[in-house]
């Protein structure tokens, strides 16, 4: 793994205490991403830590004074030490503040710092905000392409094409300006050969879409794949992986998204949204010291960035804070909240203002709901909940099952195959249903709607009864055959919709669940509302419904029923629960219907956690091998630190270095010989009195810096840890002190440590690794890796699948 930037001499650069990964089965570019610049650049003014751990007391080397490139850094698919993070910027902080009384000057650089987090905030908004607003503006056109093309200019789609139109309210989608394919190429658009030449156009466009989307992936950007939610999660945790918040991600995604969405296939934007919020955080940070130098700074950042991808997807502000709280993120202080909140309001102004659907809201099924709900409505609405909570256990089954066996099977060499048929049988099959060839956005946006006098959808063609019109409100009429016929054609919808969805997550485009989901749900939910209120018009004398529910009046919103089941069937899939109601409530504006999104929401997860724990982005995680240790999960077996730690009685001994009595050629030894993130440093082999512990990187890094820059540094030059040289005779060469880069305050357990409260700490501090000592003895060590294969061990699943796929 040649890392650019990176000096490697004799060295190997094999090092990763969490080793390589395939991420969302993409191929990796080991090369440093140029999003992130070389580390000669990148690190001047760097802190050497020098402690920092539990207790705080050892002293630090001053940062400001003596910059030693490098040092402190991470390798790719390696850990961020969080600890270490917050101290180096607590000190920084110190630092400035200290500063600021001297001059004029270092309090104006005091407060520029302290406003820079605003600042970028409002940066971050602005720029996923305009990112959206296009992305949401080319979908809607390329999508309309496939059916069409408008004559008055050829940027327009159908809609915007039909505004200026003369044509009637109800024949306003067969204005003149717009013409069909077969209108464009036969001059009709009638008969069978002007149906195969639309249905022929619609398959062509929907391949050129899809294939265009999958070559840009695969030749440009292998990270813009999928929905980026699971590595998002993974990266908040402290996790690292180089370019998958870089420039080239943030292009190829938002040029394949549009593709991807357009093509009809069976995902939707919402999720990815939240990658391409995340990309512009991590890019804006390099314009700011303070972000760009600190890992765990930047994460706070990143938190914030998931808040406003969120919502620009739904118009949710406040359902994009609570989800990047509930969902992603691993980190998440009081000052990330406000932030965040800021973030999501910058973000969902700028959409607004930008108005890409023309009718001044932020999403295209926005709805509003008039009428009550009556407590006996909960039943249905409980079981749409039931139904989703099925729904989303299904689905992770099936779409874990398929994406491994992706991974197992020649089937992932394929990519571009793979996408060109799911393409193919998804256009085939879509455009002979009206509700699967419109996208699944307008699908929704219909199915939300609640029936009006003029509208002329299928979904609303009831036998009308003027007579007993009251106002705005039309009373539950008899089903019309157009409605009979929308329900047969949505329960086709519905089948292929649960299918295709299975195999279309996780191929090589950007594929977001939220937008597939929620039609699933919307669609149930739409069929048994119209099923509820056909039964209260035809039963109304019936005990259920002769309280509230008379003759002539509106006592039944099949829209309502869809809005619940889209919920619950969302909520069935991610398991989410408090950002889920607050998004749905956010998307009809109405207060009263928080107590249904609420029933829906709960039993869906209750009924799906029944079945399997995991929603789709954990299982996701687990399938990739990420080191993500589950906040939520309880531990709640009687291990001991002694039994996860290494080595284990048959292994080799511990590597180790002592404080005073190795040679430069020693040590690099070791770090040819082993592929360890970081070594214990002990007073010697005998005792094993533990000193401190030092990073690979560190030492590789401080040894060619000193082989350089210091004279008469040769291989038997003794490194030192201590304050003072060692006693050594007059000819000896030079020694090296490496001091500044151990850390005097690793964290320690003895033997006898229940593994829970282990667990704790690793989560909790986020640490790498955690040092095993008995009677102030060394005895081995515990990595994050240890701990999650010791848990996968303890769970039946295989240890070796952890962090190896």
């Amino acid at each position: 793994m040649d890392q650019k930037g990176y000096r490697r001499g004799s060295f190997q650069s094999s090092t990763s205490d969490e080793d390589m990964l395939e991420i969302a089965g993409a191929s990796l570019d080991f090369s440093m991403a140029d999003d992130d610049p070389p580390l000669d650049r990148e690190m001047g003014g760097f802190s050497s830590y020098n402690g920092g751990g539990m207790n705080g007391t050892s002293t630090m080397m001053d940062f400001l004074e003596e910059p030693l490139p490098g040092v402190g850094t991470y390798e790719d698919f390696n850990t961020i030490d969080w600890v270490r993070e917050k101290s180096r910027d607590r000190d920084r902080h110190r630092e400035i503040t200290s500063r600021s009384k001297e001059s004029t000057w270092a309090l104006i650089h005091s407060v520029s710092d302290a406003f820079s987090g605003w600042l970028l905030m409002l940066l971050i908004g602005l720029l996923a905000g305009s990112l959206a607003g296009l992305i949401d503006i080319s979908a809607h056109w390329m999508t309309d392409l496939k059916e069409g093309v408008c004559l008055a200019g050829f940027w327009f789609n159908h809609e915007h094409c039909c505004w200026k139109s003369n044509t009637t309210f109800t024949d306003r989608d067969k204005c003149p300006e717009w013409k069909s394919w077969s209108q464009l190429i036969l001059g009709h658009g009638e008969g069978a050969f002007a149906y195969i030449l639309n249905y022929f156009m619609y398959v062509i466009w929907a391949l050129l879409f899809s294939l265009l989307a999958v070559l840009l992936v695969k030749g440009f950007a292998p990270y813009a794949c999928g929905s980026g939610i699971p590595e998002i999660k993974t990266i908040l945790s402290g996790f690292i992986i180089r370019g998958y918040l870089g420039k080239w991600t943030l292009i190829i995604k938002t040029i394949t998204l549009v593709l991807a969405v357009s093509s009809g296939l069976s995902l939707g934007k919402e999720g990815p949204l939240v990658h391409v919020a995340c990309c512009c955080g991590n890019i804006l940070c390099h314009l700011f010291t303070k972000y760009r130098k600190n890992e765990a700074k930047r994460r706070e950042v990143l938190s914030a960035a998931a808040a406003a991808g969120v919502s620009v997807a739904f118009g949710a502000p406040i359902g994009g804070v609570l989800f990047s709280l509930e969902e992603v993120s691993y980190y998440f202080p009081l000052k990330t909240l406000w932030r965040s909140f800021f973030a999501a309001l910058v973000a969902a102004f700028t959409l607004r203002s930008i108005n890409p659907f023309g009718n001044s809201r932020l999403v295209l099924f926005y709805v509003e709901f008039h009428m009550p709900w009556h407590l006996l409505e909960l039943v249905p609405f409980i079981l749409l909940g039931i139904f989703g909570g099925l729904w989303g256990a299904f689905f992770i089954r099936s779409n874990i099952a398929w994406c491994r066996r992706r991974k197992m099977t020649k089937l992932g060499k394929y990519p571009v195959l793979e996408v060109f048929v799911v393409t193919a049988i998804t256009a085939l099959l879509a455009f002979p249903n009206e509700y699967t060839r419109m996208s699944t956005s307008e699908l929704i946006s219909e199915l939300f709607n609640d029936c009006g006098i003029l509208d002329s959808s299928k979904l609303c063609e009831y036998v009308n009864d003027f007579n007993s019109t009251k106002g705005d409100d039309l009373p539950d009429r008899a089903a019309g055959p157009g409605v009979y016929t929308a329900m047969w054609q949505l329960a086709l919808a519905l089948i292929m919709k649960v299918f295709i969805t299975i195999f279309t997550f996780g191929m090589k485009v950007p594929s977001g669940l939220f937008i597939p989901s929620m039609a699933v749900g919307a669609i149930a939910g739409r069929l048994l509302g119209v099923a509820v209120e056909q039964l209260a018009f035809y039963h109304h004398d019936w005990a259920i419904f002769s309280g509230w529910c008379s003759q002539g009046a509106d006592c039944i919103t099949p829209g309502l029923y869809a809005m619940v089941g889209a919920a619950a069937c969302l909520g069935g899939v991610t398991r989410m629960t408090v950002s889920l109601v607050v998004i749905m409530f956010e998307l009809t504006g109405g207060l009263e219907y928080i107590v249904p999104l609420m029933a829906a929401a709960m039993t869906s997860k209750w009924v799906a956690d029944a079945i399997g724990r995991e929603g789709i982005y954990d299982a996701h995680i687990r399938l990739n091998g990420y080191p993500f240790l589950e906040a939520k999960e309880e531990f709640s077996h009687k291990t001991l630190a002694m039994d996860v730690m290494r080595p284990r009685r048959s292994d080799p001994p511990l590597t180790v270095i002592t404080q005073d009595s190795m040679t430069v050629e020693d040590v690099e030894t070791i770090i040819n010989e082993t592929t360890y993130s970081g070594y214990p440093v002990v007073v010697s082999r005998e005792s094993q009195r533990l000193v401190g512990f030092v990073l690979r990187r560190d030492l590789i890094i401080s040894i060619e810096n000193a082989r350089k820059k210091q004279d008469g540094i040769v291989s038997t030059s003794i490194i030192y840890f201590t304050d003072h040289s060692p006693p050594l005779p007059p000819s000896s060469p030079s020694m090296l002190k490496l001091r500044s880069i151990l850390d005097l305050s690793p964290f320690t357990v003895t033997d006898q440590t229940p593994m829970e409260i282990v667990v704790d700490i690793f989560r909790k501090l986020g640490l790498r690794q955690c040092l095993v000592t008995h009677n102030g003895k060394l005895l081995g060590i515990i990595t994050k890796k240890d701990v999650l294969k010791h848990i996968a061990q303890l769970a039946n699943q295989d240890p070796d699948s952890i962090l190896f796929n």
